[in-house]
């Protein structure tokens, strides 16, 4: 199932399960996943992308390996907030990949996390090359963190 909010995305986990946060781009796909608890989010790889089968596969995979309860797709905004061909395509993955998995989906806005992960990145002194290949799951990874931060607020709050 495919939540547009968080309140039903996180309504549709189980207790104590990790979930995964996605930076889909055209070429890659970056991974990162939270700890069971979902405060803190860990990048942890990015796939090469195939065909959608094959990405498919190893996100599902990944799922099993390390029981996520679910999964939330950085959803590529305009900077004024409207959608365009990007968001579609987010879409279209989220509508074929859910048909594959009973795992919630949810969406979060991703704007500003490719250029948060740049300028941690570059903060850590971390070369062109390391950069180029880390780039897409440190996004992923501030996607996550912001969801699991409006979690825990919806949680306590």
């Amino acid at each position: 199932m495919i939540y547009e909010d968080m309140k039903g995305f996180a309504a549709a986990l189980a207790p104590m399960q990790a979930v995964a946060g996605l930076d889909l781009g055209d070429k890659t796909i970056g991974v990162a996943v939270s700890d069971s608890f979902l405060t803190v989010a860990t990048p942890l790889e990015t796939v090469r992308r195939k065909k959608f089968g094959v990405d498919a596969a190893r996100l599902l995979e990944i799922a099993s390996e390390r029981g996520l309860g679910g999964f939330v797709l950085g959803l590529p905004l305009n900077m004024d907030g409207s959608e365009g061909p990007r968001c579609q395509s987010t879409r279209a993955f989220a509508r074929n990949f859910s048909r594959l998995t009973e795992l919630p989906i949810g969406y979060w806005d991703e704007r500003l996390s490719t250029v948060a992960a740049e300028r941690a990145l570059l903060e850590a002194d971390t070369s062109r090359k390391r950069r180029s290949e880390v780039i897409d799951h440190v996004a992923a990874g501030y996607i996550l963190q912001g969801v699991l931060d409006r979690l825990g607020y919806l949680k306590n709050g």
